[in-house]
């Protein structure tokens, strides 16, 4: 069992501001179910980001019910005490201890949900959901409006609208709270040791999934659950591959090792990249192609700071590497004509970077009301990850084929000026040179 890491006073506050947002409307809110591995063996469990954003509360088959109104409620349906069960699974809050716990007005057995729902639903103008995310659910919230429907001979009223409630919750997670920050410093703390540790233990003739291991050692010794996202450790040509999770090749000396990968730390992603060379010394064509990239992302870092739109440094990084393409040979023209053209895409087809949080992809807008690109805040988290991946086609010169770079940082918004949480992980070819001889030496 573990208890809120965030102040019951805090928690509370996040649903009282949602529930304001309702009118006289009811939210329902379930948590992920969990999910069969194989025969009685589950996945480990994650419960929903939304959900646990409003409650943190960590057992499955749990729902959040926020009533809206005057006199706005908080009520969770969860799981009831099972001794037997318990002996197979561990504790349970139940109801009793959960409504204390975690500063609900109300708690319920699970299994009084369909018996209760329809009654708070009557009279109330409209429901909200996280619509499309889960059939079973979608179904289970028509059945209840559909019950009410069938009695509105007999003086029911049912709701009017159903409303869905992803962007709402999304705009709420955009900034971050202190709290917040806080955790998501120590998963960049955390992952930038583990990438570290990864660099060390890099040689030739290793496996991918040796250096993954020892990105996963230090998650778990440092007391995160685990990865963030399925590590990519892509060594060589596997690199040019955008999410390659294999990790089963065998290291080559004179080969670029890509690692995407980072932990979650009490329900907070980091998200790092850093490509390096196998054998701790760049190539020259190597290290031409990674200083591209390296100005690029130094020239998207100054584009973040408050009151900028978001798609400014995404331009900013986007114009550097196409320079660089450019006085590299790899594309051919103007800097204009190749933007114009989309050629550069043939080495660049992502964007620079997303917003971070709960969810490594997190939640949140990227337009303002008027849809044009919306201007960052104090409090927002974002990535920065410039890359250029080059193919083996004939024509690209050879020193350069099957290459792939990115260089990945997180980076908080502040009133002034912007935090780059993962600073502590090598980024220049200098430093990263002189860290691998370091340690090599041990």
């Amino acid at each position: 069992m573990s208890v809120p890491l965030t102040s019951l006073s805090l928690l509370r506050a996040r649903r009282r501001r949602l529930a304001d947002s309702l009118g006289s409307g009811i939210a329902i809110l379930p948590t992920a179910p969990e999910r069969v591995r194989n025969a009685d063996t589950h996945h480990p469990y994650r419960w929903d980001s939304h959900f646990h954003y409003l409650t943190e509360f960590p057992e499955p088959e749990a729902v959040l019910v926020l009533q809206g109104g005057k006199k706005p409620r908080s009520l969770l349906f969860c799981r009831p005490r099972d001794p037997e069960r318990e002996r197979w699974e561990g504790r349970h809050y139940g109801p009793e201890q959960a409504c204390a716990q975690f500063g609900m007005d109300a708690a319920h057995a699970l299994s009084e949900l369909d018996e209760l729902l329809p009654t708070l639903l009557a009279g109330c103008e409209t429901v909200y959901s996280i619509m499309g995310q889960d059939e079973t659910w979608d179904r289970r919230i028509q059945g209840w409006l559909q019950i009410l429907r069938n009695q509105v001979r007999s003086g029911v009223r049912a709701p009017r609208q159903w409303i869905d409630l992803s962007d709402r919750l999304g705009e709420m997670r955009l900034v971050k709270e202190a709290r917040e920050l806080q955790f998501m410093r120590r998963a960049a703390e955390i992952s930038a040791r583990a990438h570290l540790r990864a660099m060390q233990a890099t040689r030739p003739g290793r496996y991918e999934y040796a250096v993954e291991a020892e990105l996963l050692h230090e998650f778990r010794v440092r007391g995160a659950t685990g990865p963030a996202y399925p590590s990519i450790v892509a060594g060589g040509e596997n690199a040019c591959i955008l999410h390659y999770v294999d990790n089963s090749a065998r290291l080559r000396d004179g080969d670029l090792l890509l690692i995407d990968a980072a932990c979650e730390w009490q329900g907070y992603a980091a998200d790092i990249t850093r490509t390096f060379p196998v054998n701790g010394r760049f190539s020259t064509a190597q290290r031409d192609l990674y200083e591209v990239v390296l100005a690029a992302q130094q020239a998207a870092l100054g584009q973040i700071k408050a009151g900028k739109r978001v798609s400014a440094y995404h331009e900013a990084a986007l114009k550097v590497l196409v320079q660089g393409l450019i006085d590299l040979g790899l594309c051919q023209g103007s800097v204009e004509g190749v933007l114009e053209s989309g050629e550069y895409r043939r080495f660049y087809m992502h964007r620079t970077g997303h917003w971070l949080g709960r969810d490594v992809h997190d939640v949140g807008r990227y337009v303002d009301d008027e849809g044009k690109p919306r201007r960052l805040l104090p409090g927002m988290v974002l990535t920065v990850e410039p890359g250029l991946y080059v193919g083996g086609e004939e024509d690209i010169p050879v020193a350069f084929r099957h290459t792939g770079i990115r260089i990945e940082d997180d980076v908080v918004v502040g009133e002034k000026g912007h935090e780059v949480i993962t600073d502590a992980v090598p980024r220049t070819v200098e430093e990263i040179e002189t860290w691998m001889a370091q340690t090599r030496r041990r």
